[in-house]
């Protein structure tokens, strides 16, 4: 039996120009011609398409695929690495579907930061704009340090600050800031890096921090910002700390 180019591609569920690669990667071996010069493939050449199809399925690369010995053997330590890639992949579905499941369920609005689904009843329409803009900044610890942040601030502080004007006069900035301080002088205390949050930046971190400083500027009005520099300064001199700065 033979098969033209697209008859060979059909069969293994793959493409003419997938095809076409991997003979130019070497992966697949020319195959003879015809009298009127079209390529004749047979089963050996079908056979090899669905392996490198498999092998591909299962996340490995056209040149991990490359590295197979004639028992289609891998090096052990590229399938555990590929062991370790897929297990965390399984996990990240895990996650989405959670997600997508609180969603559904209307317990939580779409645009809600992934992992914070659960606390989203809790959170400002500045926390949830900042919360994505830290996704980016911060490691998946200082994100859960977030989260339980949030579940600690029973007294929903942050829905008093945003609401906030940003003409609002000086008694009410300064019953803000009395509000704050307490709730910064525990997060210190709970969570040391936030005493200097710029260490934990991700790589980057100059630019990270001026998003960091350009975010807040952002979402919060000058009163609000007067609000957190005041507070902030409070809640490191209690407890002793030089104090760093906001932006």
């Amino acid at each position: 039996m033979a098969w033209s180019t697209r008859e060979v591609a059909e069969l293994a569920g793959t493409t003419v120009n997938a095809v076409r690669h991997y003979h130019r990667v070497g992966l697949l071996a020319e195959p003879e011609r015809r009298h009127n010069g079209y390529k004749q493939y047979d089963v050996q050449h079908l056979v090899t398409l669905l392996r490198i199809r498999q092998l591909a399925d299962m996340g490995l690369s056209l040149a991990q695929i490359a590295e197979l010995d004639r028992d289609g053997d891998l090096d052990p330590e590229m399938m555990r690495q590929l062991d370790a890639a897929l297990s965390a992949k399984v996990e990240q579905l895990g996650e989405m579907r959670s997600t997508i499941a609180t969603i559904i369920r209307g317990d939580a609005p779409a645009h809600v930061p992934a992992g914070f689904e659960s606390v989203a009843s809790r959170l400002s329409e500045i926390d949830t704009s900042l919360l994505h803009v830290y996704g980016q900044l911060y490691d998946d610890d200082v994100l859960k340090d977030f989260r339980r942040m949030a579940e600690a601030d029973t007294d929903l502080i942050g829905r008093e600050l945003e609401a906030l004007p940003p003409d609002a006069d000086e008694a009410a900035r300064r019953h803000l800031v009395e509000r704050l301080v307490p709730a910064l002088v525990q997060r210190l205390v709970d969570y040391p890096w936030m005493r200097d949050p710029v260490a934990r930046l991700s790589t980057g971190k100059h630019s990270n921090r001026q998003t960091l400083a350009d975010a807040m500027a952002v979402f919060y009005n000058a009163a609000q910002i007067d609000v957190l520099r005041r507070a902030n300064t409070i809640a490191f001199r209690q407890l002793g700390l030089k104090v760093p700065e906001l932006n």
